[in-house]
């Protein structure tokens, strides 16, 4: 067994048990940091499968922004998972082994690892996107090239979606606290100037113990000072990996995640009201379709130009390569704009709501 091997064994091996141990958990915050570890050594194999566009995603949101915002719903309701009927459990079970013993039924298809002969080395598309897109898109990444041009119908659609979501979650956070609000002022009339005294000396409860742990947070000096330093750092490598994308792993996605990411570090540990006076609420929120506008904006443009909707080559007519690469940077620099304002906008829209138990 070589080197390689047996690190993927292992990778995996600590991957399922600790799948499992999160099963078994019932403390919440002790499962979310098992998730954040998971994710982890998913990102481990990821790399070791040279798949390291994925593996930088999945460091970023499965173990970054992802453990975070677990947590910021952890704080909106409770530590501890309830107690599930002994019918449930056994309902569950049988849906899982049913559903596991589907999955290794519809594997026996798969060819046998590490064939030379498989469908993905053998099909004429593989030529396509790893010889071909060399001459016709002229960008050392293939991932890059398949992505932002072969199939930019698709990466628009993805981004469609991310954009709903940064739309979606802030309006249902909105929706339901300005709902728990009307339910405790109760109907209008009916409250008396007590009453009213008491409610505002309340929110004033919660605003100042929210501000009491963020300030807690950032007395601590270790991560106050490492922060501050990480911020540029981190910064500089989403811009790096966004621009970088066209000659190695990256792109828009991983740019924007990462991008976030250090607004996220910053709030945890100073507040978030020190990181709206950066990027207030207002113009976060008006980021959040600039993405899909240039995305969209640029199939246009190559529409008058008289060429195919996100058709670059229209952009340096007779250097069809030069109008690949233009595009293919506009495109992820949008994709980079949605995905960080989005991740952003969700990471306010917890982290603005008080503490409810």
């Amino acid at each position: 067994m070589s080197l390689l091997v047996l690190m993927n064994v292992s990778l995996f091996a600590l991957l399922v048990a600790t799948a499992l141990a999160i099963t078994r958990l019932r403390a919440l915050y002790e499962a979310t940091m098992l998730t954040a570890l998971a994710s982890l050594l998913s990102a481990s194999l990821f790399v070791s499968l040279d798949a390291l566009d994925v593996a930088i995603t999945e460091a970023a949101v499965g173990t970054g922004i992802s453990t975070v915002l677990f947590l910021s719903t952890l704080a909106l309701t409770r530590s501890r998972e309830t107690v599930t009927p002994r019918r449930k459990l056994w309902s569950g079970g049988a849906a899982a082994l049913l559903l596991g013993a589907v999955l290794v039924y519809a594997s026996q298809d798969l060819p046998a690892f590490g064939e030379a002969d498989t469908p993905v080395q053998a099909h004429p598309v593989t030529e396509t996107y790893l010889q071909d897109s060399q001459e016709e898109i002229g960008v050392p990444n293939a991932v890059a090239a398949v992505l932002a041009s072969y199939r930019g119908y698709d990466t628009l659609g993805e981004l469609v979606v991310i954009f709903a979501a940064g739309v979606t979650v802030p309006l249902l956070l909105m929706r339901t606290r300005r709902r728990g609000e009307r339910d405790e002022q109760g109907e209008p009339g009916e409250q008396s100037e007590l009453g009213e005294k008491s409610e505002h000396r309340e929110k004033d409860d919660h605003g100042g113990r929210g501000k009491a742990r963020a300030a807690v947070i950032s007395e601590y000096r270790v991560l106050r000072v490492s922060s501050k330093v990480l911020m540029p750092f981190i910064l500089i490598f989403a811009c790096y990996v966004l621009f970088h994308g066209e000659y190695g792993p990256g792109g828009g996605f991983q740019a924007g995640v990462i991008f976030a990411a250090g607004f996220v570090l910053y709030g945890l540990v100073y507040g978030i009201g020190e990181v709206e006076r950066v990027l207030p609420w207002p113009v976060m929120l008006g980021l959040v379709p600039v993405g899909v506008l240039l995305y969209g904006g640029l199939g246009v443009a190559n529409m008058a130009l008289g060429g195919a909707f996100l058709d670059y080559d229209t952009l340096v007519p007779g250097h069809p390569e030069e109008g690949q690469h233009y595009g293919i940077v506009i495109i992820e620099t949008g994709v980079g704009i949605t995905v960080a304002a989005v991740l952003i906008a969700v990471f306010y829209s917890f982290a603005a709501r008080g503490a409810r138990r």
